[in-house]
């Protein structure tokens, strides 16, 4: 056995990671906002532990570049947080505001099956993150990805939008000169969640393409 290379210790306990702990209390998080969701008494206290398990996700991707504790567990862990805490949030938000539910439909579905084609398309192509599958042939999700400020301005503004969205259902909120700034605020962060909206229907086209282009290449070699 070639001795230079290093070999991990038998007993590290990847699910002990600092960022896999930090993903434990973004879940915990989400579940304690998703029980408050519709009472109408803990919409503040709802919206501080959705937007706290939001935040943390800045710190945890951090963490795990900062420790050397990158785990495919915690990318998954990760992923499916994000997606699982926005699609309670637009679930209660369809049964808020019910002429709105086939957006909230559409948004969760388009949401869900852009995610998850992306990630089954970085699996196909070997890529050990869906951040990091080769986005060099489609320059909008490139910049989406690899620009970490674009990223994290997007996310943030289109967690905004459903939270604002969801305050605005039981309180106007503060003023100033007699306009709401939750109504502000919502305004700021509507073209952020079309914006994101439109990203991920590029991301699904681009990940469906993907995929088919490795069926190709597939079907070609049994020829």
């Amino acid at each position: 056995m070639d001795s230079s290379k290093k070999m991990a210790p038998a007993n590290v306990n990847v699910f002990l990671f600092v960022p896999n702990i930090i993903g434990y209390v973004r879940i915990v998080l989400m579940f304690v906002a998703f029980y408050f969701m519709t009472n109408p008494d803990k919409f503040q206290f709802t919206v501080a532990c959705y937007m706290l398990s939001q935040l943390l996700d800045a710190f945890d991707g951090h963490a795990a570049r900062l420790l050397g504790q990158t785990s495919k567990i915690g990318a998954m862990l990760d992923m499916l947080t994000d997606r699982c805490s926005t699609l309670g949030l637009v679930m209660a938000l369809g049964l808020l505001y019910p002429d709105w539910f086939f957006f909230f439909q559409c948004y969760a579905v388009l949401d869900v099956a852009s995610h998850w084609l992306h990630l089954t398309a970085s699996h196909y192509s070997g890529a050990t993150s869906h951040k990091q599958i080769d986005l060099s042939a489609n320059p909008v999700l490139y910049y989406y990805y690899q620009n970490r400020t674009v990223l994290f301005s997007m996310c943030a503004g289109n967690e905004l939008f459903f939270a604002v969205l969801y305050l605005m259902r039981f309180s106007v909120g503060p003023t100033l000169a007699g306009y709401s700034l939750y109504h502000a605020l919502l305004v700021i962060c509507t073209p952020v969640m079309a914006l994101k909206s439109v990203i991920s229907l590029v991301q699904l086209i681009a990940a469906a393409r993907n995929i088919v282009a490795v069926d190709t290449e597939e079907h070609s070699r049994t020829k």
